[in-house]
C-alpha cells in the first residue's frame, strides 16, 4: 500500500515543479518588463521620445533672399539671383556603387570644370559621410544638365548667387560676398547684418501616411532691409567713363573722382580706376580691391592754398584788398628756399590763388599763428574720417606736434608735409562751396531736411567762404580753360605734387583738381586724382581738369540744375538781341 503511495506521488511532485517554474519564469518576466518599464520612464524617459520624434518630427525652413542694394533713384546695384548647390551622398553612392557610372562622372566633372579624379576622390575618402559639396552657386542651366545624369547620391539645392548689373562700374564701392553670401568687401560688408535677414522656419508632427496632424512651433523670418544709396548711378557711370579714359590715354598707375552735394553731403559718384568685375573675380590680384578714394593718401599739393588764404582771412592779417609783394620771386627760410617759377612782384590775394605763387602763400601763412593755421587744417577735417563709415578709410596723415619750423610751415601752406585721401579733399571743398560748413559725407540718401545737427560744424565765415569761392572762379577763368564747363560759372584749383620716396621725393607725381559749380549757387563738388601719369602730361590743369569739366557737366545736366543767372541772361540777352535785328531787317525789306 505503501509503494503504491509513493507512486502515486511522483507524478504529482513532477507536475508541481513544473508548475512553480513557469511561474518563477512567467514573475521574471514581469520583473524585467517593470524594471525595463521603469528604466525608460524614470532613468531614461526622452529616449523613447527622441526615437518617436525622429520618425514624426519634421522641420521645413523659410530661406531670405539679401537685401537689395539700388541707388537714390532705385536703380539695382546689387541683387540676388537663383541658383544650384551641387552636392553628393557619399553612402548612397557607395552603396548603389554609382562611380561605375564611368561616363556619367566624367560628363559630371566636365560640366562643372573639374578633373574626374579629383571628383571620385572626395567620395572614395568618406565612403560613410551623408554629405559633402562639389560645387556650389552653378546656373540652372548646367543644374538642369546634371539633373538628367541621374547619377545616384548626387543631388541639387537652390540657393541665390549674388549678381552686380552695374559691373566695374560701381566694384570698388557696392563690393561683393563670398560663397556663402556673407559681405567681404564695401557695401555688402558695411551692412551685411540688415542685408542678411534671418530665416524662418516651421516644426510640425506627421502620420505614418506623411499628412500633418500637429504643427509645434512656428519661427518667423526676419526679412532683409534693402539698402538705398546716396549714388546716382546715371552720374557713377560718367564719372567712371571719364576716369578710366583719362588714366589709359595718360598710362598712369590708377586714378580716383568723388562727386559729392555741396548741401547734404551726400556722395553721388566714387569710382577709382583701374577697377575688377565683381561677378567674376578669378585671377584678380587682391589689392584692386581697395576703395582708393578713401584709402590712399598723397600729398594735395597747391589744392590746400585755399585753406591757407582762407586762414589768413579768418584771423584777419590780410583782406580781400591786401597787396602781397613776392619779389624779388624767392624767400629763404632757415636755410631753405621757397621759390616761384618768375618774380610776379606784388599781388593782390587773389592773384596769389590765380597765379598759386608758393612766396605769397608762405607769407600769408607766416602772418598768422602757427596754432591759428594748424587749427585751421584740422579744422578742415584733415587727421580725421570722413563720417562715412566705409571699411578700410583713411584718416590721412595730418602731424599734430608741438615744433614746427618756418620752412615747414610754409611747405604746409600749399599742400605739402601732409597727405589726405580724396574723400576728405572733397569734404573741405564743400566746406567752401557751402559757406563754410562742415559736414559728414554720406554714402546712403539722406534728406536735407533731416541732417542732424551733430553731423555739421561750421568752421569758416560765410563770407569768406563766398569770396574764396569766387577767386576759385577767377582761377579756372584765368589759367584753366580746361576745366571750364559751357553755361556754367565754375570754380577749382589745380594741384601737382610730387610723390614721397625714402629719403625725400622721387619722380612719380599725382595731379589733382578740385571744384564747384555753379558758382553762383554751388551744388556740386567734384575732386580727381590721377595718379603717376606716365606721359609728358602730368600737371593738374592738363590731365585731371578735363576729366573735372565732362563730368561736372554731366552731372548738372542729370541733375538738371539749371546755369547761373550771369549766363541765362547773356544768353536772353542775345536772343532778344536776334530778335531786334530780325525786326530791323523785316522792317529795312519791307521799306
Amino acid at each position: 500500500m505503501n509503494k503504491k503511495s509513493a507512486k502515486n506521488n511522483k507524478p504529482l511532485n513532477t507536475a508541481a515543479w513544473r508548475y512553480y517554474l513557469v511561474l518563477a519564469v512567467v514573475a521574471l518576466i514581469y520583473l524585467s518588463l517593470m524594471a525595463r518599464t521603469a528604466y525608460i520612464q524614470i532613468i531614461e524617459p526622452d529616449m523613447l521620445k527622441k526615437q518617436g520624434d525622429l520618425r514624426s518630427l519634421r522641420v521645413t525652413a523659410n530661406t531670405v533672399q539679401r537685401g537689395l542694394i539700388v541707388d537714390r533713384n532705385g536703380t539695382e546695384l546689387a541683387i540676388s539671383v537663383p541658383v544650384e548647390t551641387v552636392w553628393a551622398d557619399p553612402k548612397v553612392i557607395m552603396d548603389n556603387k554609382a562611380l561605375a557610372m564611368t561616363k556619367h562622372w566624367q560628363a559630371l566633372a566636365d560640366v562643372l570644370d573639374q578633373d574626374i579624379n579629383k571628383l571620385t576622390d572626395r567620395v572614395l575618402k568618406r565612403p560613410r559621410k551623408r554629405f559633402i559639396y562639389l560645387a556650389r552657386k552653378i546656373s540652372p542651366a548646367v543644374a538642369n544638365y546634371i539633373k538628367e545624369l541621374k547619377i545616384p547620391g548626387i543631388h541639387l539645392r537652390k540657393e541665390s548667387k549674388r549678381f552686380y548689373p552695374t559691373g566695374e562700374i560701381s566694384a570698388h564701392l557696392i563690393g561683393f560676398t563670398d560663397v556663402d553670401d556673407k559681405g567681404i568687401e564695401g557695401i555688402e560688408r558695411m551692412y551685411d547684418d540688415l542685408l542678411t535677414g534671418t530665416g524662418g522656419a516651421k516644426r510640425f508632427r506627421k502620420d505614418a501616411k506623411g499628412r500633418k496632424i500637429e504643427i509645434i512651433s512656428v519661427l518667423e523670418a526676419k526679412q532683409a532691409k534693402n539698402i538705398t544709396l546716396s549714388i546716382d548711378q546715371r552720374i557713377q557711370t560718367i564719372a567712371y567713363k571719364e576716369l578710366k579714359g583719362a588714366v589709359q590715354a595718360f598710362k598712369a598707375a590708377s586714378g580716383s573722382i568723388v562727386v559729392a552735394n555741396v548741401h547734404t553731403g551726400e556722395i553721388l559718384a566714387m569710382a577709382n580706376s583701374p577697377s575688377y568685375n565683381p561677378n567674376n573675380r578669378r585671377n584678380t590680384a587682391i589689392h584692386r580691391f581697395r576703395n582708393r578714394a578713401i584709402t590712399d593718401v598723397y600729398e594735395p599739393g597747391s589744392t590746400m592754398k585755399p585753406l591757407t588764404i582762407l586762414a589768413a582771412l579768418e584771423f584777419g592779417s590780410v583782406n580781400v584788398n591786401t597787396i602781397i609783394n613776392t619779389s624779388p620771386g624767392w624767400i629763404r627760410l632757415g636755410g631753405r628756399r621757397v621759390s616761384d617759377p618768375v618774380n610776379r612782384g606784388k599781388l593782390s590775394i587773389e592773384d596769389i590763388l590765380v597765379y598759386s605763387s608758393n612766396v605769397g602763400t608762405t607769407k600769408l601763412a607766416l602772418s598768422v599763428p602757427k596754432d591759428y593755421l594748424l587749427t585751421k587744417f584740422f579744422d578742415a577735417g584733415f587727421a580725421e574720417d570722413t563720417g562715412t563709415n566705409l571699411v578700410g578709410e583713411s584718416a590721412g596723415m595730418m602731424h599734430d606736434r608741438s615744433r614746427w619750423s618756418k620752412f615747414e610751415l610754409a611747405t604746409l601752406s600749399w599742400g605739402a608735409g601732409l597727405a589726405i585721401t580724396p574723400a576728405q579733399l572733397t569734404r573741405f571743398y564743400m566746406a567752401l562751396a557751402n559757406g563754410g560748413i562742415k559736414r559728414k559725407l554720406s554714402i546712403i540718401k539722406i534728406d536735407e531736411q533731416n541732417i542732424a545737427p551733430e553731423d555739421q560744424e561750421r568752421i569758416f565765415s560765410e563770407e569768406n567762404s563766398i569770396a574764396i569761392t569766387h577767386m576759385l572762379e577767377a582761377v579756372v577763368d584765368a589759367h584753366v580753360p580746361k576745366a571750364k564747363v559751357d553755361g556754367y560759372r565754375v570754380g577749382g584749383k589745380t594741384g601737382t605734387s610730387i610723390k614721397a620716396v625714402a629719403g625725400g621725393y622721387g619722380n612719380e607725381y599725382v595731379a589733382f583738381f578740385a571744384g564747384m559749380a555753379p558758382i553762383s549757387n554751388p551744388e556740386i563738388v567734384v575732386v580727381v586724382v590721377i595718379n603717376e601719369p606716365g606721359g609728358d602730361l602730368y600737371h593738374g590743369g592738363d590731365i585731371a581738369a578735363p576729366v573735372f569739366s565732362r563730368v561736372m557737366k554731366g552731372a548738372l545736366r542729370v541733375l538738371n540744375i539749371a546755369p547761373d543767372a550771369q549766363n541765362i541772361h547773356a544768353v536772353n540777352q542775345s536772343t532778344e538781341t536776334t530778335d531786334a535785328e530780325k525786326a530791323i531787317t523785316a522792317g529795312e525789306h519791307h521799306a
